[in-house]
């Protein structure tokens, strides 16, 4: 049995994304020695990255086994779907996808969730916030979160963010945690339900999102401004990216893979 890593991530057609990620990759490898090939792959756009390609590199190697694990933030998203069916995790995709099956014989695979409400991902989270906080007895925690127009997938994510918000604001202190979806909009209807519930406080505004780009940068500003409710909120931008949480939560999880596959073989 040889063991391999697939850390799967969004493309981009941003240098620095794919940098940052073979940043963390290349962390991993540091920590995780020789107990694992590891090969990133990207859904689109980076040319000779893309995740048939990683599969292809971990066969030539004569990995085995393989770990596919979705650097995603929620199973909400549409992408962790049809990269599991892709890879033969689901018998059908939950959405249209332009996919086909990835090539995987002779590996087995394993197909991970992504990080999800897991411990790592709290930790970013309440670090993103702590950078904005002055009080945060008098200030509102508001994670933005991408949703999905598709129903199925909406509710995953409207199940998973309230998770994190909570444990963030019991964490911080703060005086409460709750959570807005970009798909479908509801920044401005949040903004004015704790404007008219908690008048006074201060709102912080973190977006989960990998990576700073499009939606960092550009979408989540805009939503608080169609709010008219901009000045209650406090927002830098920052995506959860880079973290060194990101890696111990790769790591951990090839670890704890690694172990129940050595516990079977």
């Amino acid at each position: 049995m040889k063991p391999g890593l697939l850390v799967i991530s969004h493309g981009s057609s941003d240098r620095g994304w794919v940098s940052l990620v073979d940043r963390t990759i290349e962390t991993v490898r540091e920590r995780m020695g020789d107990a694992l090939r590891i090969e990133a792959g990207f859904l689109e756009l980076v040319d000779g990255r893309l995740i048939q390609d990683g599969i292809d590199r971990l066969i030539a190697e004569g990995v085995t086994d393989v770990l596919a694990l979705p650097l995603f933030v929620s199973s909400g998203s549409t992408h962790v779907d049809e990269i599991g069916w892709a890879l033969g995790a689901f018998q059908e995709p939950g959405t249209e996808t332009d996919l086909e099956r990835f090539r995987t014989s002779p590996m087995r695979v394993t197909y991970e969730k992504p990080m999800g409400t897991d411990p790592e991902i709290i930790g970013i989270v309440a670090e993103r916030l702590s950078e904005m906080s002055v009080d945060p007895s008098e200030e509102i925690v508001l994670l933005v979160g991408h949703g999905s127009s598709v129903d199925d997938f909406r509710e995953k994510c409207e199940q998973e963010l309230p998770i994190i918000a909570k444990k963030v604001a019991e964490k911080g202190k703060y005086a409460e945690g709750t959570t807005a979806l970009l798909l479908p909009s509801q920044v401005g209807t949040r903004l004015a339900e704790l404007a008219d519930k908690r008048p006074g406080n201060r709102v912080l505004v973190c977006a989960l999102f990998l990576g700073e780009g499009y939606f960092t940068k550009t979408v989540v500003p805009r939503r608080l401004e169609e709010s008219g409710l901009m000045e209650l909120c406090r927002y830098n931008g920052r995506a959860l990216m880079p973290h060194p949480n990101v890696a111990e939560w790769i790591g951990r999880k090839a670890s704890e893979w690694l172990k129940n596959v050595h516990a079977h073989t």
